[in-house]
């Protein structure tokens, strides 16, 4: 396939939002925007063919790509028993030792791989900001720059969170020192915002903005932050991830973290709350109504010992939701959304838990839900494979037996659930092919760099 921005692609199987159709041909304009959808027509002269079936490509709606760097460090036993909390401190660990050229070198490699996987879009909660002494670089915008050139390296679509973190636990308490790269003011962040806008606009990023979590940053500095940047700008943040937080919470003001945040700020559709993983049944709902997204990363949280999210709960009060890869244990959507729906099976000892009802398939209501919240997470009004949706998609190895053989939504029960990543073969994000016969153009590079950079920290 071509390299370059397409003006048409022909499918002979692609994915509507109606459902499948046969003989597909999407044109994409010069912004990297679908400009037409037809179906039951023949390719054109000059078209490229897909050679496979054709979907819509899914959000990675949260992640930290300098903790691939830790990948594989932190399962050695302690000496008391392991947890998110001991997990953070390897984490701080590897935080003091990355310097620019690192974050960048890894995210770059992450982002591809990412691409390979089936994401073409991803929601960066980037929170390393300063030098390994805490200290500002000469210019604070330095960290978020080096994020910037990793996407345009890797080519995959972004969306831009600056975290503002200025507290170690719930009521303003004093960060620990393993915290200092990450420590904002809100002046000081603000200035940081205002600087990045520009950036974001030429790199053509979304910008949105992340109070780190109620533990990092107090309900007034999250308000006053909601009053001084735009009204429609994507707001996330992590909340409820694990049991110390609700009790740390509850201590602090009597109530538990989700409770606190709606309570308080005006949660809506433009918010992604990230895990929410130990909620009640009260909670549950006020976030179903509310109409954020919740963002969950199951492969971190598997990994973390988290918990369990009430997926089907909150899917059969009408939720949202989306998924995130979040540490990069794995980048793979197939493994978040498989990881997901098994959760659920073991907690209820019972099969196919995420359907929305008799004769659904597993796999495509997991695809669904997670193709819109993550598109609504990244701050985009419309998705999918019509006219205004950003031209991001995949195309499926049509060469594969299994998916040779399936039809309709078995090809999405097959990818998520037997063939992981290899079922992708081409990704075109906003309208250029950045993957093609599951090669990007500069993998020796990126994959270099990245090298150096891994030998450097494993010193």
């Amino acid at each position: 396939m071509s390299t370059t921005a397409v003006r048409h692609l022909h499918a002979r199987d692609a994915l509507l939002p109606e459902g499948w159709a046969e003989d597909v041909r999407v044109g994409v304009d010069a912004a990297g925007r679908i400009a037409g959808v037809e179906t039951g027509v023949a390719a054109a002269p000059g078209d490229d063919i897909a050679a496979g079936p054709v979907v819509p490509a899914l959000v990675d709606l949260h992640s930290h790509a300098f903790q691939r760097a830790m990948a594989g460090l932190a399962e050695v036993a302690g000496p008391t028993e392991d947890s998110f909390w001991t997990w953070r401190e390897e984490m701080y660990r590897i935080v003091g030792l990355l310097s620019p050229q690192d974050a960048e070198a890894v995210a770059a490699r992450l982002y591809v791989d990412m691409l390979k996987a089936g994401f073409a879009h991803i929601c960066e909660f980037h929170y390393l900001h300063h030098g390994a002494d805490g200290a500002p670089h000469a210019d604070p915008a330095e960290m978020s720059r080096r994020i910037l050139a990793a996407k345009a390296a890797a080519g995959i679509g972004m969306t831009l969170l600056p975290v503002f973190y200025a507290h170690g636990n719930f009521g303003g308490a004093a960060p620990s020192p393993g915290q200092r790269r990450f420590l904002h003011d809100l002046p000081a962040f603000l200035a940081l915002m205002e600087t990045l806008g520009p950036a974001c606009t030429a790199a053509g990023v979304r910008l949105g903005v992340a109070p780190h979590s109620l533990r990092a940053a107090t309900i007034d500095e999250i308000r006053a932050l909601l009053a001084a940047l735009p009204a429609d700008m994507p707001v996330h943040i992590h909340v409820a991830e694990q049991h110390r937080e609700v009790d740390d919470c509850l201590a602090f003001c009597g109530r538990r973290p989700v409770t606190y945040l709606c309570d308080e700020l005006p949660v809506d559709r433009r918010w992604v709350l990230i895990h929410a993983t130990h909620i009640n049944a009260e909670e549950v709902a006020r976030i179903a109504q509310s109409g954020a997204v919740v963002g969950l990363c199951p492969t971190t949280e598997a990994s973390l010992g988290d918990g369990i999210f009430p997926a089907t709960e909150f899917l059969g009060q009408g939720g949202v939701f989306g998924v995130g890869t979040d540490s990069h244990v794995s980048f793979s959507p197939a493994e978040e959304l498989r990881q997901l729906e098994y959760s659920q099976r073991l907690r209820d000892q019972r099969r196919v838990r995420v359907v929305t009802g008799p004769g659904r398939s597993n796999g495509r209501t997991l695809y669904d839900t997670a193709l819109a919240g993550g598109w609504q997470a990244a701050g985009e009004r419309v998705h999918g494979l019509r006219v205004g949706a950003p031209a991001s998609l995949l195309v499926l190895d049509g060469e594969d037996a299994f998916l040779a053989a399936a039809r309709g939504d078995t090809r999405l029960d097959r990818w998520i659930f037997a063939l992981g990543d290899r079922a992708v073969r081409d990704v075109m994000v906003e309208g250029v092919w950045r993957i093609a016969d599951r090669r990007h153009a500069d993998d020796a590079a990126i994959d270099a760099a990245f090298a150096a950079a891994i030998a450097r920290l494993s010193n």
